[in-house]
């Protein structure tokens, strides 16, 4: 079986022989709610196994399998920090919550299974499961520990934060590299650090 490979001194939060089928598969963040890549759920094996009766495609053009007995929505936003992926949240989290009420199960993938399908699932585990920002990144990265939603996208998960808690769990800060999520900055201090030493 091949593995992800990776630096643990590099990513805080890296899972060490990660397999690569869990990254080209489907990643479990709870009973009702998976995650994937394109390639996941373009499976139609693996869509039956999982017993998917959802799937939210989170790009504006990639085709959608057509999988007997399973639901299709899209939500064509690319993945650049200007795309405005907020006004959809409401929708696609009403609709992940129906379909778990229903008995159903959903995906939701993007091309890599990291940024846009990653911050729809943050924001369904915010809104209907009562989790703060961080831990509602947190479980969806240790079932997938290559998400990563792109600074346009945190801040639009910060904003919708502060309109449901009235408060904030997770923050952008200026480093030497950009803006970014405080919850980055360790990772990047070793860059830091490293670049320093290496002048």
């Amino acid at each position: 079986m091949a593995y992800y490979q990776g630096n643990k001194a590099h990513y805080p939060n890296y899972v060490p022989n990660y397999p690569m089928n869990k990254i080209s598969g489907l990643c479990k963040i709870a009973p009702s709610l998976f995650i994937s890549s394109y390639e996941g759920a373009n499976d139609s094996n693996l869509i039956r196994h999982y017993g998917i009766t959802c799937v939210v495609n989170a790009t504006p053009d990639l085709p959608n399998p057509g999988t007997r007995g399973v639901e299709y929505l899209r939500v064509p936003v690319d993945d650049i920090p200007t795309a405005q992926l907020m006004p959809h949240f409401e929708y696609v989290t009403q609709k992940i919550n129906q379909v778990k009420l229903n008995g159903g199960k959903t995906l939701v993938h993007c091309v890599a299974g990291v940024s846009r399908s990653a911050t729809l699932c943050i924001a369904y585990l915010m809104r209907y499961e009562g989790l703060s920002l961080l831990s509602a990144h947190q479980m969806v990265k240790t079932a997938r520990p290559i998400v990563r939603p792109n600074n346009g996208f945190w801040k639009q998960l910060i904003e919708y934060e502060h309109r449901m808690r009235k408060m904030n769990t997770v923050h952008m800060v200026n480093t030497c590299f950009g803006s970014m999520p405080n919850i980055y900055t360790g990772q990047y201090e070793y860059y830091r650090k490293v670049m320093k030493y290496c002048r």
